[in-house]
């Protein structure tokens, strides 16, 4: 169950995220995201008029935390390129949920899910090309940042993958 002191529209996207990453979109209805959230289906109503209101609004959290994510790595001390293989691991961060939750959405094949995602990973390679230049480079990070998140929650994870990265990179002047 949520938290109670997150407002009842946060707590009631944290329960549909919840529903969608533990057990998919067909068991996140309105009564199961109700019930997780604690509170009345008319509760519910009066924030979210559908399922479809609710995929908006998860799919809202999922950008604003995004754009977020984008500006820190925009602006790390480490560097884009670094902060985004680091964060390709996931932490269980609200990003990290949202991302799962919009992945177990885009199953269902909705075009404004997957434009949803498509955004985000186009605001992360924008930074990466502004940093590296190169077009090809930019986008093979991007892919090995894909590649870490999945050795991540794949259930068997390298714990040296990213030592791994660095070192092929590093021979590579980057």
């Amino acid at each position: 169950m949520t938290s109670p002191e997150r407002s009842t529209r946060d707590r009631l996207l944290d329960a549909f995220e919840t529903l969608l990453v533990e057990q998919g979109p067909r068991a996140a209805t309105l009564e199961a995201v109700a019930a997780e959230a604690g509170v009345s289906k008319g509760g519910l109503l009066y924030h979210f008029a559908s399922k479809d209101d609710l995929v908006d609004g998860v799919l809202e959290r999922l950008l604003e935390l995004a754009r977020a994510d984008t500006e820190q790595m925009r602006t790390s001390p480490v560097g884009p390129v670094e902060f985004y293989l680091q964060t390709s691991v996931s932490e269980g961060s609200e990003l990290d949920r949202a991302l799962v939750a919009a992945a177990r959405l885009a199953q269902e094949n909705t075009d404004p899910v997957r434009a949803a995602l498509a955004q985000v990973r186009e605001g992360w390679l924008e930074v990466l090309r502004a940093e590296l230049g190169d077009e090809s480079l930019a986008r093979t990070i991007q892919l090995v940042g894909d590649g870490l998140y999945f050795n991540d929650v794949s259930g068997m994870p390298d714990p040296d993958a990213l030592e791994h990265v660095r070192a092929v990179l590093g021979r590579l002047g980057r």
